[in-house]
């Protein structure tokens, strides 16, 4: 099943719907959509986007990454745009870390364990997520997730839609791993390396890109982990942290499933 729709200017852009779900229904294709930013998007993908007809946007990036890299839409888009620009005036903690890290391979891999640590709690996350899941029960459309990758922030978002809809835990995780898509990767490498010694004044190694660019399945364990932690579970977090109790879910499960 091909999932990744081969766009010119938009990364990782794919359905994450199509999964079983444990009681044996399936999650509809067509209905969510995960990429990285539509900076440049090129006019052949905007045509393709607008075929979509996404009814919501949650752009997950902080303000300084939507004002350095603006998106591109359809002309005539009429969808609703979900951001924010909580706190704003705080450091870009990915900015800070390139800026200040040694770039070795152990050091994107330790920076990741710590972002998916913290990222569930996150003020700006938390208010992004649930104004997504309200958006997702009311949408009368497709729903686009993304952020700047397509790969931490959309990742985690996408891994709490399959939790809701049921879709089987080994499931949401392909889905998760599905951006270390290699031919993608080894196509993206030169502008990261590019992108990363620019704002450090530093080359990084080939191997250590890789690892910023990549997701592991112990990225998206950890936050889970951090979640159970605070919450006592998934359901927890999505009651008492996102305002998405029992009854969204199911709500939620009726519009999304088969």
């Amino acid at each position: 099943m091909t999932r990744h729709l081969p766009l010119e200017g938009v990364e990782n852009f794919r359905d994450f719907g199509g999964y079983d779900t444990v009681e044996g229904r399936r999650l509809r294709r067509g209905l969510l959509f995960r990429s990285a930013s539509h900076g440049k998007a090129t006019d052949a993908d905007l045509a393709a986007i607008a075929a979509l007809n996404l009814a919501v946007v949650v752009d997950l990036r902080r303000k300084g990454e939507r004002e350095r890299d603006p998106s591109r839409r359809p002309d005539g888009f009429a969808g609703e745009v979900i951001s924010n620009d909580i706190g704003e005036h705080e450091e870009d903690a990915w900015i800070a870390h390139i800026s200040r890290s040694d770039l070795t391979e152990q050091s994107f891999r330790d920076y990741m364990f710590e972002y998916y640590r913290k990222a569930p709690f996150d003020p700006r996350h938390l208010d992004l997520y649930a104004r997504y899941f309200l958006a997702l029960e009311r949408a009368d459309g497709p729903v686009l997730i993304h952020c700047a990758a397509g790969k931490d922030r959309t990742g985690l978002l996408a891994a709490l839609t399959h939790h809701v809809a049921g879709v089987h835990p080994d499931d949401a995780l392909e889905d998760y791993l599905l951006t270390n898509d290699p031919v993608r990767m080894t196509r993206r490498l030169p502008q990261v390396m590019e992108a990363i010694t620019a704002l450090s004044g530093r080359a990084p190694s080939e191997a250590a890109v890789r690892v910023a660019m990549a997701v592991e399945a112990d990225y998206l364990a950890t936050a889970l982990a951090a979640i159970a932690a605070a919450y006592g579970d998934v359901d927890g977090y999505l009651e008492r942290g996102l305002g998405v109790d029992a009854a969204r879910c199911e709500t939620l499960r009726q519009k999304l499933l088969e």
